[in-house]
């Protein structure tokens, strides 16, 4: 998946692709961009509340509804932060301190240079191995601050960031 921005054109191939597209397509519709692009950027939210005539503040209503849809590009490296019950009563919140920390960033952001994003999520389905993270999908478990801080260093040096 490319976080990178998608053109108008290429929209305009997926809304093409959903041509008497109605109400109930917007989620596939939403999933479809999102796929593509990495996020839902400000003009496909515009582009298609115009195909299926509906205003952007709806589609944008929608999309704000479910936890799957971002509005902010994703970094490089995604991390993923469990805070479900098994995680959470493991110590998930000094985990996520320490990535927070560590990468200077809030949940739901993306770092300036576009290396980093952080999302806190409500479970990741490894609650026998919590506390867990994941960089990329690839499952970081029994964790701490820091083995934390020892997978954000190997990260970095991964990318050639001190």
């Amino acid at each position: 998946m490319s976080t990178a921005t998608m053109a108008a054109p290429d929209i305009d191939s997926i809304l093409a692709s959903h041509p008497d597209a109605r109400r109930d397509a917007l989620i596939p519709i939403l999933q479809e961009v999102q796929d593509r692009m990495g996020y839902l950027s400000r003009d496909a939210v515009v582009k298609i509340g115009e195909h299926l005539k509906l205003p952007a503040s709806k589609i944008y209503g929608v999309a704000t509804f479910y936890n799957q849809f971002r509005f902010k590009p994703l970094g490089k490296y995604h991390i993923q932060v469990c805070r479900g019950t098994a995680c959470h009563v493991k110590g998930s919140l000094s985990v996520l301190d320490a990535v927070k920390q560590a990468l200077n960033l809030a949940p739901g952001d993306t770092s300036r240079d576009g290396l980093f994003s952080l999302e806190v999520v409500a479970c990741l389905g490894a609650c026998g191995l919590a506390p867990v993270i994941t960089v990329n999908g690839e499952f970081f478990a029994g964790l701490s601050p820091a083995k934390v801080e020892k997978i954000i260093r190997d990260v970095r040096k991964e990318a050639g960031v001190k």
